[in-house]
C-alpha cells in the first residue's frame, strides 16, 4: 500500500495532469532489511576496525616496528586484519547476517575466511604502494593507507560477497534460527 499522494498540476501544453508526491512507504519498507544489514554490517565493522587499529599499531611500534622489520608494516597489517576477521565473523555470522547462516559452519567459516582474506589483499597493496612506491613512511601514512582507503574498498568486496554468497538467504543449506 502506498501512502504517495497526488496533485493535480498544469501541463506545459496548457491541459492539467497529476503528478505523485511524497514517499512511497512500500519502498521503503522493501528496503528496510537491506539497509538494517547495512547499519548491522558497519557496526561490526566498526568493532573490527577497533581491533585492527589496536592491534595494526601495537605491532608497528613494537615487533614489526619498521626500523626492525623491513616489511613490519605489512606484517603488521596482516597479524592486525587476521585477528579482525574471527571478532568480523563472530558478529556478523551470530548478528548482522543470522538470517544466512549455514547450517554447516565449517564451510561458512571457510566461505568467510577465504572472502576475508582476499579482501585483505586491498588494504595491504594500499600500504605496500603507499609505503614502498610512493616512499609515504610514517605511521600516519600507513594508517591512511591500510585504515582508511583500504578499509573502505576491502569493506566493499567484503560485504557484495558476504551478502550474495557466505550468508546469501537462498543457499541451500542455510538455517534460519
Amino acid at each position: 500500500m502506498s501512502t504517495a499522494q497526488t496533485r493535480t498540476v498544469p501541463t506545459p501544453t496548457g491541459g492539467i495532469g497529476t503528478v505523485r508526491v511524497g514517499p512511497d512507504r512500500a519502498s521503503l519498507s522493501s528496503r528496510l532489511p537491506l539497509l538494517m544489514q547495512i547499519l548491522k554490517f558497519g557496526a561490526v565493522g566498526g568493532v573490527g576496525f577497533v581491533v585492527n587499529l589496536i592491534v595494526f599499531n601495537v605491532l608497528l611500534a613494537t615487533v614489526f616496528h619498521p626500523k626492525v622489520v623491513h616489511f613490519g608494516p605489512l606484517y603488521a597489517t596482516v597479524a592486525a586484519t587476521v585477528v579482525a576477521i574471527a571478532v568480523n565473523w563472530l558478529g556478523n555470522r551470530n548478528w548482522a547476517f543470522s538470517s544466512g547462516r549455514q547450517s554447516n559452519t565449517a564451510r561458512e567459516g571457510a566461505e568467510f575466511f577465504a572472502v576475508s582474506l582476499i579482501g585483505m589483499a586491498i588494504p595491504l597493496l594500499c600500504v605496500w604502494v603507499s609505503h614502498y612506491v610512493m616512499h609515504l613512511t610514517s605511521p600516519l601514512a600507513d594508517n591512511i593507507a591500510n585504515n582508511v582507503v583500504g578499509l573502505v574498498l576491502g569493506m566493499l568486496f567484503r560485504f557484495a560477497l558476504y551478502r550474495w554468497w557466505v550468508f546469501a538467504p537462498g543457499r541451500r543449506d542455510s538455517v534460519v534460527e
